[in-house]
């Protein structure tokens, strides 16, 4: 059970539910917290993640053989994004990456980080590690911006929207256009004894402001975006958190597989709402094409500038100029969509014929 975060005593505070329990999803004014948000004056309680860390000197090279990136490389102070996937290539962990030289920090969901840290010591062997989950002893402040009086702190830049080393696309739109550039993401590590002191007067903005960039930037969430089926290529995590040259490891052969063919089965698309109603679907709501399901709903926010939106993981097949219905309960939604992952990696820009095939060692 997540501790509630002492920030939860700052006036307004209204406490998030789910998976953002613990934490604020507000502070009275969700949609000026916003505004702050994305302009880099407020910052976002997060102390609910879950952190777990790796010591030792086999760290990065063992961190390489389970996980879908190259991490070998990693340098102090470098940010990465790592999977951990299922024999079928589904996710099962997905982890913010950084080092310090010494230890490798994993920044997870609130209910991650205990699994997370049980996996890994099962599989850590007589290799030269350490895993710990030290989730009560830190916390987790974002921000869209660098805070420099935090210069001190270990901090996790999102490497999303950018293509990483050995990564691939699958969005239809260019590279220079992409919606995840409008928000720029830092995650700092705190510890847990100082987080009001190192919030200090700081504006702050609750979960729901967070969510609503996340949801505008099309970038997924474990828990949200995925279900026990979930591949990487549905939701484009290809660009900063799969390797497709590295070597073997768990799951990689369905990556490979589906990559080359260019069709993974579901799609991760955006869609923006009908803002004539009072009210917004609720994560989990039924997509429809006429009176067909096609998907579902994963995410929703009011965003401040564009109103409803929403994220869905829909059928491959629906074609991307159709109008869909979002059904919750009897209340329908009119959703236009924004083609996230191309429906066929054909449409992707630039993808070239013959790509790369996953490497075995």
């Amino acid at each position: 059970m997540t501790t509630p975060s002492p920030l939860l005593s700052r006036p307004g505070a209204v406490e998030g539910a789910g998976a953002d329990a613990g934490v604020a999803a507000h502070y009275g004014e969700p949609l000026r917290e916003q505004r702050a948000l994305a302009a880099g004056t407020a910052v976002v309680d997060l102390s609910h993640r879950g952190v777990v860390t790796v010591s030792g000197p086999d760290r990065l090279s063992w961190l390489n053989t389970l996980s879908s990136q190259q991490v070998t490389g990693l340098q102090p102070g470098d940010s990465s994004e790592l999977l951990l996937l299922s024999v079928q290539g589904r996710i099962e962990f997905d982890a913010r990456v950084v080092d310090d030289g010494g230890t490798t920090w994993l920044i997870v969901e609130a209910a991650e980080a205990g699994p997370l840290a049980e996996w890994l010591n099962r599989m850590k062997f007589m290799l030269r590690v350490e895993i710990n989950d030290v989730s009560s002893d830190w916390a987790v402040l974002g921000s869209t911006q660098e805070v420099q009086e935090w210069s001190g702190l270990q901090a996790w830049r999102d490497p999303w929207p950018q293509v990483g080393a050995g990564g691939y696309s699958y969005a239809v739109v260019p590279e220079d256009r992409h919606p995840g550039l409008e928000r720029p993401w830092f995650e700092y590590l705190v510890p847990a004894a100082e987080l009001e002191q190192t919030v200090g007067d700081r504006p702050l903005a609750g979960v729901l402001a967070a969510e609503a960039l996340r949801i505008a930037a099309w970038r997924p969430r474990l828990g949200a975006e995925t279900d026990d089926k979930t591949i990487p290529h549905e939701l484009d995590l290809l660009r900063t958190a799969v390797h497709l040259a590295k070597g073997c490891y768990k799951g990689q052969e369905t990556v490979a597989r589906v990559h080359n063919l260019g069709h993974p089965p579901r799609r991760l698309v955006f869609l923006q709402l009908d803002g004539s109603q009072h009210t917004m679907p609720a994560p989990g709501s039924q997509v429809l094409l006429g009176e067909r399901k096609v998907g579902t709903v994963t995410s929703v926010a009011q965003h401040y500038e564009m109103g409803p939106v929403a994220l869905a993981v829909i059928k491959r097949s629906v074609a991307p100029d159709e109008i869909l219905t979002v059904m919750d309960g009897e209340e329908p939604y009119t959703a236009a969509q924004e083609v996230i992952v191309a429906p066929d990696a054909g449409q992707v820009v630039g993808r070239p014929t013959g790509f790369l095939r996953g490497t075995r060692s």
